[in-house]
């Protein structure tokens, strides 16, 4: 069946998401407009094309663990020197961010993985372009300022072309007991028990 190229995001709301987007496209990043505006809680991944029942199964687990919770951008900051881009930050909501990228990349998953950094979430907004473009973007959105409830998660699909295709949405439950989840966190005592840092 061959593979396919897979990541799972948090995608920001409109109309912060397209406001972003053509923001990004404005500073001369070519591939802003192929990559929705989003949070990464698996960056791009080729599995095999098989594997996606079990990945769609995963998730769809992992969602029904947590409940929503806030998440709040404000400001700007770079990975620069150590790599080429500058991002909006995520500054209230990081904590489950990072709990659910944990659940996503379960070492005893489909989508186990290792990263290339540790795990920070942020918008990107620049990536890749000239030093005078990201100084720019850096800059334009150093007052930017959104916040959304943070309600589902995302399953995209790299086309051939370079875009990113949502193949579904995971809206969050309430846990299999059935038992309210705390925001942003696993939904009950066993899934809190085997949650692992990333």
């Amino acid at each position: 069946m061959g593979t396919v190229t897979l990541g799972v995001s948090i995608a920001v709301p409109e109309p912060y998401g397209s406001q972003l987007q053509e923001l990004r496209a404005g500073f001369g990043d070519a591939a802003a407009h192929g990559i929705p505006t989003h949070v990464t809680l698996l960056p791009p991944t080729e599995v095999e094309a098989d594997r996606l029942p079990a990945i769609r199964a995963h998730l769809a687990e992992v969602a029904q663990a947590f409940r929503g919770f806030r998440m709040r951008l404000a400001g700007t900051g770079t990975f620069r020197p150590l790599s080429p881009v500058v991002f909006v930050q995520v500054v209230e909501g990081g904590a489950g961010c990072t709990r659910l990228q944990g659940e996503v990349r379960d070492p005893d998953g489909p989508l186990s993985r290792e990263l290339a950094f540790p795990y920070h979430p942020h918008v990107t907004v620049a990536h890749g372009i000239s030093e005078e473009a990201m100084d720019l973007a850096f800059a334009t959105l150093a007052e930017y300022a959104a916040e959304w409830l943070c309600e589902s998660f995302a399953l995209y699909e790299q086309g051939s072309d370079g875009v990113w295709r949502k193949l579904r949405e995971y809206p969050f439950g309430t846990g299999p007991t059935g038992v309210p989840a705390q925001p942003g966190a696993p939904a009950d005592a066993t899934a809190a028990a085997t949650a692992r840092p990333s």
